[in-house]
């Protein structure tokens, strides 16, 4: 489709770099309606522009039809890729004239997993309190897969991954790893099995648990355990909350997987590892690369990695 207009030359020189922009949104947003809601213009204003900015390089076409919506042309998707370099070099120029002005200073929106948040955050926010720099926080509880793309409504995003350092489909995005969060069984402090350093698989198919939903990452330490025994575990309750399974396993003789930095001290529970057994989670800072480059937004990554650092210390 865009082979003939492709041997036309264009001066790019004369491009509004708005177009560039909008081409960019398209592509992270995925449709009209969503670029519209972000940038609060109307569908018919976002589509007037892109037929302004087809027109300006003389009718090569850059979205095409697809299915009630548009989707980018091999044409748009090059211009998109422009405008993420385009904007990543203007944050760039930012970040350097903010350092020859002296400090950082902006707001920083940062959305984080809660459990995540609950041991970053105060550190984080102490070490910003001598700084112009604000922090804007959201606390997200989703999939994994959801979290890379937060990004284009957010600066940083901090979610979880199980796979690795890098979530699945941030591959493209900048990606620090925080901190490597280890995965033990929870049980009463006075459970019979607090009395071991560490808990086995033959341990714990005598024991009832607290489950989390099935398909949730958590649940593989538990499959992990039955795999090792070849008994299945009687899991009486599958919950999504962390804090509520903490107030369930602390009155009961039951059992259940949770994070070992983000559980809640002094909750009545005490955490074990599974011996052989090497659970874990990683909790992951998320940004554009344009985004990555603003020194505000640098600077609360490093107080996030500092964080980081304190807890695993």
């Amino acid at each position: 489709m865009d082979a003939a207009p492709r041997r036309r030359g264009h001066d790019l020189t004369r491009m509004d770099p708005r177009h560039l922009d909008l081409l960019r949104e398209l592509a992270d947003r995925h449709s009209v309606t969503a670029v519209a809601e972000a940038t609060h213009r109307t569908p018919s204003a976002v589509s007037q522009q892109l037929r302004t900015a087809q027109r300006d390089l003389g009718g090569i076409p850059l979205v095409e039809p697809h299915g009630r919506s548009v989707r980018l042309t091999e044409a748009g998707k090059l211009l998109a890729d422009g405008g993420r370099d385009l904007a990543r070099t203007i944050a760039q120029v930012q970040a350097r004239w903010d350092a020859y002005l002296g400090s950082a200073s902006g707001t920083v929106r940062l959305a984080a997993l809660p459990s995540a948040a609950a041991v970053l955050l105060p550190e984080v926010l102490s070490r910003l309190a001598d700084t112009a720099v604000s922090l804007e926080c959201t606390d997200v509880d989703i999939a994994e897969s959801e979290y890379p793309g937060m990004v284009v409504d957010h600066d940083i995003v901090v979610g979880h991954s199980f796979t690795g350092p890098v979530p699945a489909g941030a591959e493209h995005l900048v990606t620090a790893a925080l901190l490597r969060e280890p995965l033990d069984i929870a049980m009463r402090a006075d459970h019979v099995l607090a009395t071991k350093a560490r808990v086995t698989a033959q341990d714990l198919v005598r024991h009832e648990w607290y489950g989390v939903p099935l398909g949730y990452p958590f649940d593989d330490l538990r499959i992990a355990v039955e795999t090792t025994v070849g008994t299945p575990v009687r899991v009486v309750q599958r919950l999504r909350d962390n804090r509520l399974i903490e107030a369930l396993v602390a009155a009961s003789d039951r059992v259940a997987v949770l994070p070992r930095y983000s559980t809640t001290p002094g909750a009545g529970i005490t955490l074990r590892p599974v011996h052989g057994m090497d659970a874990a989670r990683w909790i992951v800072a998320i940004l554009r690369p344009d985004r990555a480059e603003r020194l505000a937004v640098r600077t609360v990554l490093e107080a996030l990695r500092a964080a980081g650092r304190e807890v695993v210390g």
